[in-house]
């Protein structure tokens, strides 16, 4: 079952946040009887409703209750039924037609069908477990209600279901009883949630589950109850979760005094689940891919990202639960500040560099594009047509960039003093960005109108810099310019206010002792740019200066500056700062790979090119003071998708990876020397996922990675034999990818092992769909296709989709992309297949279309023809329309 929107005759009207207003109603205490079945769930509400004392209707106002793919059985008021005159039903409401102006108690009475739910909204099966989904507008799926953020109520929920098939019943909030009944065939357990929250927080689950449990003790004293219940056989899986369960809870009250509020913590695994994770209050639900690990069967990458979005789902238990969104357009609030708080975890649990480069690499993969496309718009949207398909990377890691920056325009005093006046004048309360930004304003004195503009305008703004200096006077002048491209719906926008970290490098490599003269300081070595055209003069400059621009990627910008390819060089050997150390060594390395694409003798260009990333890269190998997770992010080349972003215009993504290929195969034999002593001493020993074991096999892998490249039968061997000898998943998993993206002889050997060793884990499985689907090869298309029918592949299953369509769409820009216009028309099949089962599966799957504008004309017409053919096509979901409306919208 799924939610069917308007057919696209209809023009479905959008939501504009400056409609907004009030509810008419408030809803205070909410009793739910939840009586579970596979076919057949009975929902008893219990509603004590009153009238918003500060809403601006007059007159007699209806209570109208949004609710979807519901069969309605009764509706009582104050104990009274009433008669069918009395109320109104609609495809997605019910309307009290004469509501009492006094306070009053609603029952209404619903059934709903779980099994039939392929949506995964509202209540629905995952491998015989009923467990919920209600972020954004799934409540509405489950009872009647007034289903908006704005609209907070404690709850009550008892739970029924067979003893046998769902022996383990959970809901939100502390258990309060449990019993049997109907001779001892079934049972209930009774919960309740003391916070008011809205209805997109609520959750249930019942199934037959294991558990770990734990314990964890506040700085206050008192003892949590902890567990994660997991499918049986996999407990031993779930202890890493748990531990950065604990970490993180120990974390968010050392550095933002946050305690837990509740007796209980729980977290479910579940196989089928549209998103990562959901914070529901007391009751977290996850994809269990994002909680299950074993060395055997989970990645380094699989590790660090259980860390990170376990923490992320705790810490929304204050951003986002304790204070929540007034409405769907500040989504950002809660989740684009609980991002930044995640990537602040896990930035102390491992190195802070290194995580900052990764938070950076992802920024620029999915958030840049979407800026520079059709689907750009601002950190707050101002209107959506369906609201599922704003859980994007502006929202998500653009918002986190902003949060950031106001940490670097403060610094963390008064950032943390902001905080605090966030948390304590708004608990319980449901704000919006402004109530966000007021707290700043207020704990610090600064003024933060301009930096509002932030969360209104999209697009990535460019710098355009320039430095110059005046040797006889000793000084510098740097000349920032703003260029802020037009975004849709929005020609013109105003300048930003931007905080700059910078330096000057003297030709010692040293940084410069300066004195600074015009524009606005922020402190030593941050600077504001404020205008369209901001200028920083500089005194004391006894040497030219190199400058370090934007270290620690202070801002979510782009920088545009005449840097030749010797003070690259120079940055890459001395920059002080570790971040902008990497981005130069990026910066270069893409550039290297653009000028292959219109060199007439790219093998002059190539060798000329190659040999200055190359000094720059032995010498940071060879550096005892660099971590090896570091010095792996360095020998991690841009990749195809990286460069064709930057080139921005008739991209052409063969050509690019034949450029890529040959600058990769040039390094990978310069550094052959290096790259061998370090695979060799780098043996695994015992496994460990601490960030110390984790950087040396990512430092390994890496290596192993660039020696591919040469494609010698040597390499082929070694790549073979790592797979072989390998210990765990991370060097399992890294070998599988890389030969199933070359003609190596044991191709089919490598990938037939895998297969029977994991075929029977759902989970570990869908890595060998990915291995296969981001393979360069020009016959991936046909294997992908053939995957399709593969008796371990259900396109109702998410992970399947995103494991094995997903990563052909996102993760393979040559075969994707080829020149034949067929790797479009394989997602547009797939996108119109799976959207009447899960619209918001497949609007997240036509997201490979963002940058069809950027290509070269052949391609670019092929992408949009397949877009035409999925916008005309009857019955199109509301999540799917919106998606090709704005992409196709010129």
């Amino acid at each position: 079952m799924s939610k069917r929107g308007a057919m696209k005759s209809e023009n479905p009207k959008p939501v504009l946040l400056a409609d907004y207003r009030l509810p008419d109603f408030l809803i205070d205490t909410v009793d739910l009887d939840i009586a579970l079945g596979p076919t057949k769930t009975r929902v008893t509400s219990k509603l004590s409703v009153r009238r918003n004392p500060a809403s601006t209707s007059t007159g007699k106002v209806p209570l109208k209750l949004d609710g979807e793919l519901l069969k309605l059985e009764s509706v009582a008021l104050d104990g009274k039924k009433l008669k069918p005159s009395a109320y109104r039903v609609g495809e997605t409401n019910l309307t009290i037609l004469a509501p009492p102006k006094e306070p009053f108690r609603l029952e209404v009475v619903t059934t709903i069908n779980p099994k039939a739910n392929t949506a995964l909204q509202g209540i629905y099966l995952s491998r015989g477990v009923y467990c919920s989904q209600c972020e954004a507008q799934g409540f509405r799926r489950i009872t009647y209600f007034l289903d908006r953020p704005d609209v907070l109520a404690t709850y009550t929920v008892r739970l029924e279901a067979d003893i046998k098939t769902a022996p383990v019943l959970l809901a939100n909030g502390n258990p309060v009883s449990r019993g049997t009944l109907a001779g001892g065939e079934r049972h209930f357990a009774v919960w309740e949630d003391p916070h008011p929250k809205p209805s997109y927080l609520f959750a249930i689950v019942g199934g037959d589950l294991s558990s770990i449990a734990s314990t964890f003790v506040t700085g206050s004293g008192r003892e949590i109850d902890l567990r994660i219940y997991v499918e049986h056989g996999k407990e031993s899986r779930a202890h890493w979760a748990m531990e950065s369960l604990k970490r993180a809870m120990r974390w968010d009250e050392t550095r933002f005094g946050r305690e837990y509020d509740l007796d209980v913590f729980n977290i479910v695994a579940v196989s089928d689940f549209n998103m990562g994770a959901m914070e529901n209050k007391g009751l977290n639900i996850f994809n269990d891919r994002l909680i299950l690990a074993s060395p055997d069967t989970a990645t380094d990458a699989n590790y660090e990202s259980i860390e990170s979005v376990v923490a992320h789902e705790y810490f929304h238990n204050w951003t986002g639960n304790r204070i929540t969104c007034r409405d769907w357009f500040q989504l950002c609030l809660k989740e684009g500040l609980t991002v930044f708080r995640d990537q602040e975890f896990s930035a102390d649990q491992r190195s802070a560099t290194v995580q900052r480069i990764g938070d950076v690499r992802q920024l620029k993969a999915l958030q840049f594009p979407e800026d520079q496309g059709p689907l750009a718009h601002p950190v707050r949207p101002e209107s959506y047509v369906e609201i599922n398909n704003f859980y994007t990377p502006t929202v998500y890691e653009k918002g986190a960039e902003v949060v950031r920056m106001i940490k670097t325009i403060l610094g963390s005093e008064k950032f943390r003093a902001g905080m605090d006046l966030y948390f304590d004048r708004h608990d319980g309360q449901a704000v919006t960005i402004e109530d966000f930004i007021a707290c700043f304003a207020d704990a610090s004195g600064q003024d933060f109108s301009q930096f509002h503009r932030w969360y209104s305008q999209a697009g990535t703004p460019e710098l355009v810099c320039n430095l110059t200096y005046d040797k006889r006077k000793k000084s510098a002048e740097l000349t920032v310019h703003q260029v802020l491209k037009p975004s849709p719906g929005k020609a013109k926008k105003q300048p930003y206010f931007i905080p700059i970290s910078m330096a000057l490098l003297g030709e010692n490599g040293k940084e410069m002792d300066l004195e600074v003269e015009g524009g606005t300081k922020i402190r030593d070595g941050v600077m504001a740019v404020t205008e369209r055209t901001t200028s920083f003069k500089f005194k004391g400059v006894t040497s030219r200066p190199v400058p370090s621009l934007l270290r620690g990627f202070s801002a979510p910008v782009t920088i545009n500056m005449p840097l030749t390819d010797q003070d690259l060089a120079f940055l890459m050997h001395h920059d002080s700062d570790l971040f902008n150390r990497w981005q130069s060594t990026n910066a270069y390395a893409t550039r290297s790979v653009l000028a292959l694409l219109d060199a007439k003798r790219p093998k002059s260009v190539v060798t000329a090119k190659a040999q200055k990333l190359t000094e720059a890269l032995e010498f940071a190998l060879r550096d005892p003071g660099l971590d090896n997770a570091y010095k792996a992010e360095l020998l991690k080349l841009p990749s195809v998708a990286d460069v064709a972003r930057e080139k921005a215009t008739k991209v052409d993504h063969a050509a690019i990876f034949d450029a890529h290929r040959t600058f990769s195969r040039t390094i990978g034999e310069k550094l052959a020397d290096d790259l061998e002593e370090m695979y060799a001493a780098s043996r695994e020993k015992k496994f460990s996922p601490a960030a110390s074991d984790a950087g040396r096999r990512a430092l390994r892998n890496a290596a192993l990675t660039l020696l591919t490249t040469r494609e010698r039968d040597e390499d082929f061997a070694r790549l073979e034999a790592h797979y072989r000898n390998a210990t765990n998943m991370t060097d399992a998993c890294h070998a599988m990818f890389l030969i199933a993206g070359v003609d190596a002889p044991g191709r089919a050997s490598v990938l037939g092992n895998f297969f029977d060793r994991w075929k029977d884990d759902h989970l570990v499985i869908d890595m060998w769909f990915a291995a296969q689907a981001q393979s360069p090869r020009p016959q991936t298309l046909d294997e992908v296709m053939a995957l399709c029918e593969h008796p371990l592949f259900r396109i109702t299953t998410p992970n399947k989709v995103r494991a094995l369509i997903g990563t052909f769409a996102l993760g393979n820009p040559l075969q994707f992309n080829r020149p034949d216009g067929a790797g479009y028309a394989f997602l547009a099949d797939k996108v119109l297949e799976i959207d009447p089962l899960n619209p918001q599966v497949a609007a997240r799957m036509l997201g490979a279309f963002r940058s069809y504008r950027a290509l070269e004309p052949k391609r670019k017409s092929s992408a949009k023809a397949e877009l035409k053919r999925v916008a005309a096509a009857p019955r199109l979901s509301r999540d799917c329309l919106e998606m090709v409306t704005r992409m196709l919208d010129d």
